[in-house]
């Protein structure tokens, strides 16, 4: 049976790659957006994830049409409003970018990470990753993008030990600079003082993700957060243009937050 997985915030920027890495590796693939779009072969379905009710009918609509959950990518985001650019320290920004940043970011990666262990634990697999970010390692963007990042990976970890022996696994993954859309419009070379030669492709990510979907020492992850650079070098996967993205481990100060070394 083909192997179904869900991407939150799919439509563009990593979710995007991700999910179409997904659809090249003969998954069936869910995604959710604001809009209902997503990448050529995939399931697209408009979802606002700060409605518990709305992600709630996602999940039942894909045990209905697939009848399994093998993989959720929670990777959906929503900037601050009035967002251009994380520029202003925490005390000039208003109050609600928590609702955004923490709400979005956090909130409906845990919500959507329930109705997946909820699926995934009867049948005993499937895999729950949460894009994280090295932010969780030292200040990036903002105070609050820095405290969801870091919630994740904790998540991920305390998931991991609730999870244990169920056989399914949860982790969270930091991947480096990553050549969005986005960021391509820009016509620069370098962004932050990384090199977008050097940088990952979305659909890089994605590739991992499958990867590592399929390893059979999955769950010797279980619990861990994990840097994409590294993974993806570890099983031989590269960019699209066949070079290898360099690990931001070094330039953040450390390894992964968990397990605790």
């Amino acid at each position: 049976m083909t192997r179904t997985a869900l991407v939150t915030g799919g439509s563009r920027g990593v979710g995007e790659g991700v999910a179409s890495a997904l659809v090249d590796d003969g998954w069936t693939v869910y995604v959710t957006s604001r809009r209902g779009t997503g990448p050529d072969g995939t399931v697209a379905i408009t979802c606002d994830h700060t409605d518990d009710d709305a992600v709630a009918e996602v999940f039942t609509r894909i045990g209905r049409e697939a009848g399994r959950l093998d993989l959720l990518v929670n990777n959906v985001w929503a900037a601050p409003r009035g967002f251009g650019g994380f520029s202003d320290r925490f005390w000039e920004r208003p109050i609600d970018d928590w609702d955004t940043l923490i709400g979005v970011g956090l909130r409906a990666h845990y919500v959507s990470s329930v109705h997946a262990a909820r699926v995934m634990v009867p049948r005993g697999s499937g895999l729950i990753a949460s894009i994280s970010s090295f932010g969780s390692r030292a200040h990036l963007h903002s105070v609050l993008y820095g405290m969801s990042k870091a919630a994740l990976d904790k998540m991920a970890f305390d998931m991991g030990g609730e999870l244990d022996g169920t056989g399914v696994t949860a982790v969270s993954l930091w991947p480096g600079l990553v050549r969005t859309a986005l960021l391509l419009s820009l016509g620069v070379d370098e962004f932050a003082g990384f090199s977008l030669r050097r940088a990952e492709d979305p659909e890089f990510v994605g590739r991992v993700i499958a990867t590592l979907a399929a390893d059979p020492a999955l769950a010797e992850y279980n619990g861990h957060t994990l840097v994409t650079a590294e993974l993806g070098a570890g099983y031989g996967i590269t960019n699209n243009d066949g070079t290898a993205p360099d690990s931001h481990r070094g330039a953040f100060g450390g390894g992964p937050l968990y397990p605790p070394r």
